[in-house]
């Protein structure tokens, strides 16, 4: 099968019975064999349709008479597809958008619909013809941003509440793009240099990251990873740059001990490594064995010695205590400040698994922060930008453990707030949403 929209059909039933999008899509695409530019059009329809979900059931209700959960899931699957193509990709032609959504309902079990189809698509785009905005809005601030950039509620309150509704419009528009590829040239094995001029050479673009030495953002589409020049030598991985910042905060030095906690599937902790030179030990802890094997094969190939693997929970390790110069606490997260590269984090997370995130990390903090020795530092870090999972469990640990601090970061260009932890907002730095602070032991408990 080579038709794009089939398989991204295809992709969007397993995602709609549950499955993570990324998974459905890597599953597809191991099946169907899809040239280039069928492969990324499918990508962009699975996660465009996947992340807009919100708005373009808000266009079904609109023009149609049976509202989403009246309609049978498959047609609103197809319909999300039609709907994504003309409200959101310019270069398709309208006739195309049209007439494949309709034959898409014709295949797929819906031939005595597709004049429905036909009309509900072709209603949309007669008012997109009159107006600047063929979709009907609320007044309500909340209700408003959420319909018209696809989030839930309880997400756009919390970003309402910390920025305002310009900056959280802004924050919405820079969720939904399309990510970009970021890599972290490996120092010990290449340079900025080389790496640029193998590109260049093989006709790849990139460009340098201000404030980050080793970082590299792809530009433009460049098919597979693994065939871009040096990636079977170990010059370089992918890691974008607001999780490099996190390394750089930890400062790790040669002859350092390094736990990271949550270590899987290992971008950090490779990159701890390369810090270090590679001298010294880091310990790579992570509960689930599998990620750990992913972190074992970007160690070899990036030539990495010195990373000795621990599988088990962090939380139940007193062979550590107090034995480490630096601790890494990378969190497990509601992963809110990456909802661009996670299309479905958006409607899989809820304020109460907020919490109980928030809670795991409480109990992580408080069990890791054992492992480090006096004058030693712990980075704590998320990929999340709710309170409750950040600035919340960082004053609690600092009240009920005085001999710790904040320790002052080196990134005053990200413009971080006085109280020292550091938030990196997307649409303000153009990178993912992070939260990071480096606290120090001044004394033993």
């Amino acid at each position: 099968m080579t038709n794009p929209r089939q398989v991204a059909f295809i992709a969007l039933k397993e995602v709609h019975k549950g499955a993570y999008a990324d998974v459905a899509l890597d599953r597809v695409l191991q099946k169907f064999k899809l040239p280039d530019n069928d492969r990324r059009l499918m990508t962009e329809l699975v996660y465009g349709s996947v992340r807009r979900q919100r708005t373009l059931d808000a266009l079904i209700d609109q023009f149609a008479t049976k509202k989403i959960q009246q309609q049978p899931k498959d047609l609103r699957t197809i319909l999300h597809l039609g709907f994504y193509q003309l409200r959101y990709q310019e270069k398709i032609p309208v006739s195309a958008a049209v007439n494949t959504t309709v034959e898409l309902a014709k295949e797929n079990g819906f031939p005595g619909l597709t004049g429905f189809v036909n009309g509900l698509l072709r209603q949309y785009l007669r008012l997109a013809e009159k107006s600047s905005e063929s979709l009907y809005l609320p007044e309500n601030p909340v209700e408003k941003l959420g319909i018209l950039h696809s989030f839930p509620n309880w997400i756009i309150e919390v970003w309402l509440a910390e920025l305002g509704f310009e900056e959280t419009e802004k924050l919405c528009a820079w969720m939904n793009q399309t990510p970009t590829i970021d890599l972290r040239v490996n120092i010990l094995r290449s340079s900025l240099e080389e790496v640029e001029l193998a590109f260049a050479s093989a006709g790849v673009l990139v460009k340098s990251i201000p404030h980050l030495p080793q970082a590299l953002r792809l530009i433009g589409n460049n098919g597979p990873i693994q065939n871009l020049p040096g990636f079977y030598e170990g010059w370089w991985t992918v890691q974008d740059s607001s999780a490099q910042l996190v390394s750089h905060l930890l400062d790790p030095q040669p002859g350092d001990v390094v736990i990271d906690v949550c270590a899987a599937p290992g971008g950090k902790t490779t990159h701890i490594t390369e810090l270090m030179r590679d001298q010294g030990k880091i310990w790579a802890c992570d509960q689930t064995a599998s990620r750990l094997r992913k972190l074992k094969e970007n160690a070899h190939r990036l030539h990495l010695q010195s990373i000795e693997i621990y599988t088990g929970d962090s939380r139940n390790l007193p062979q550590f205590y107090q034995i480490a110069d630096r601790v890494l606490l990378d969190a497990p997260c509601s992963g809110l400040g990456t909802m661009h590269r996670h299309a479905d984090a958006r409607w899989r997370q809820t304020p109460a698994s907020v919490q109980e995130l928030s809670q795991l990390q409480r109990q992580l903090i408080s069990h890791n922060a054992s492992f480090v020795k006096t004058g030693g530092v712990l980075v704590y870090a998320t990929c999340t930008l709710h309170p409750a999972e950040n600035e919340q469990v960082i004053s609690e640990f600092l009240a009920a453990n005085p001999h710790w601090q904040i320790e002052p970061h080196p990134f005053i260009i990200l413009n971080s707030s006085d109280s020292g932890w550091l938030k990196v907002w997307p649409h303000r730095q153009n990178m993912d949403g992070f939260f990071m602070v480096c606290l120090r032991k001044t004394k033993d408990s």
